[in-house]
């Protein structure tokens, strides 16, 4: 059987209240000239017995038992059972076009790839599964409108207080254009955790780039040739704006939608638009003409060259062939000059006599020395006719 240590101690403060803990106490704080009553003697007994007293160990105790609790095999199954579902929601994938951000305790600590992963359950761990590949859109200075929930092509709400903007001549003109960009391989973190909603800082960032690229281009700019020039540049600009600010975002196009003048002035300006148009179709005309009369010209102008020159190259060609032959039958006349003369004197009567038509009278050698011939030169007359 147990001592019972507390019931001791109260039976003890009770007797110091008495009186019994002054001095002249004997053992245990009692006088001498007292007698001890018959309880307290059982209680010491007690004690001594188990080993108690001022020099003795001091008494032993033992743990009260834990009451046992119905269906405690059960319950043991069932706290098991949730450990295992605790450490199994660890076990997540990360989709092809997404990118998945672990925190623990929420501090950043890695970048898991596409696939199945896992990490330490909550909340020790946490993952973060965003789109990086999805490319997403947004537009400054309009809305697209909704019927029953389901978006109409070509119908859009106005926003002046987006689109109005001020552009290099002090001219005012409204812009209408939207933004696609996606979230960068490495830049799902600082689109998660660097700025608050970045879709809107996107959008603000974008609206803060066209004003500043339409301030420095012309009214003239923006409604014609210069779009694209624009375009360009506003990305670009809105690029390095996101980069500064680290928003973790990629841009992919900035489109202009609708460019025009405030609507008190649009009338004039499509009446200043129509005349451009005439003065443009009036220049491409010239300038269709131009070139379908100017490529005849110079062709013609070439033709007469080429028929000159190669005219030029025939009568050279010919006097230095005509002055070649002279001079060949030069040298030969002057090998021989009787057989020459004889020679060309035959080739001219062969050349002569042998002319179709041509009526021919022959004389002897000796008629010079007799009376005068007489030829029948009326009848060459004749023939000649």
């Amino acid at each position: 059987m147990n001592w019972d240590w507390d019931k001791l101690q109260e039976k003890r403060q009770q007797q110091q209240k008495n009186g019994w803990g002054s001095v002249g106490k004997g053992t245990w704080g009692r006088r001498e000239d007292d007698e001890p009553r018959a309880d307290d003697r059982d209680d010491e007994d007690r004690f001594q017995r188990q080993g108690g007293g001022p020099s003795g160990p001091k008494p032993s105790f033992k743990l009260p038992k834990m009451p046992k609790v119905e269906g405690g095999p059960r319950l043991r199954w069932l706290i098991l059972a949730a450990l295992i579902v605790w450490v199994l929601s660890g076990i997540y994938i990360v989709q092809p076009d997404e990118s998945g951000v672990v925190l623990r305790f929420g501090r950043y600590v890695r970048t898991e790839v596409p696939g199945p992963h896992i990490h330490l359950p909550y909340p020790i761990e946490q993952v973060y599964k965003t789109k990086v590949s999805q490319v997403r859109q947004t537009t400054v200075g309009y809305r697209a409108q909704s019927v029953g929930g389901v978006f109409q092509q070509g119908r859009v709400q106005d926003v002046d207080e987006e689109s109005a903007m001020l552009t290099g001549d002090e001219n005012i003109i409204n812009v209408q254009f939207n933004i696609q960009y996606h979230i960068k391989a490495d830049g799902a973190v600082d689109y998660l955790f660097n700025v608050i909603r970045p879709d809107q800082v996107v959008k603000r960032a974008a609206e803060a780039a066209m004003r500043e690229v339409i301030g420095k281009n012309s009214l003239d700019d923006a409604l014609t040739g210069g779009r694209v020039k624009i375009q360009n540049d506003v990305a670009e600009l809105l690029q390095a704006i996101l980069d500064r600010y680290e928003v973790g975002v990629q841009i992919v196009a900035v489109q202009m939608q609708d460019v025009q003048p405030p609507k008190e002035v649009r009338d004039a300006f499509k009446d200043v638009a129509s005349a451009r148009e005439d003065k443009q179709r009036s220049i491409n005309e010239a300038e269709a003409y131009r070139r379908d009369i100017l490529p005849k010209a110079q062709g013609k102008a070439q033709q007469v060259v080429n028929e000159a020159e190669a005219y030029k190259q025939t009568r050279v060609r010919q006097a230095e062939g005509e002055a070649q032959r002279f001079l060949s039958v030069l040298k030969e006349y002057e090998k021989a000059e009787d057989v020459t003369k004889k020679r060309m004197l035959y080739e001219t009567f062969e050349d002569i006599l042998s002319k179709p038509g041509m009526e021919k009278l022959v004389l002897p050698s000796d008629a010079g020395s007799k009376v005068l011939p007489l030829l029948p030169l009326d009848s060459w007359k004749g023939g000649g006719k």
